[in-house]
């Protein structure tokens, strides 16, 4: 699976979710990520963000030690990312 990080801090990008608690998106496909990754940076050319292959089991363990929440993004699954102020 798949998730996106900052590339000069290299913490993961997490949004905030209705509940306002930071969630990680976690991809299952490669291309659905990165149009994500492209559509982040189409919106806030200053932004720079990596890709990284993630086993989902290390993903849960560093969100619940930090009280974020995780979600899997499926194939079938559209994601638009959030609109930066």
């Amino acid at each position: 699976m798949y998730l996106l990080t900052d590339s000069n801090s290299g913490g993961v990008y997490a949004v905030f979710n209705k509940d306002n608690v930071k969630t990680v998106h976690l991809f299952e496909e490669e291309d659905d990520v990165l149009r994500y990754q492209t559509l982040l940076e189409a919106d806030n050319p200053d932004s720079k963000l990596d890709i990284l292959e993630m086993d989902p089991e290390i993903v849960e363990v560093n969100c619940n030690n930090r009280g974020y929440l995780y979600t899997v993004i499926t194939k079938d699954d559209l994601v638009i990312p959030p609109k930066t102020e």
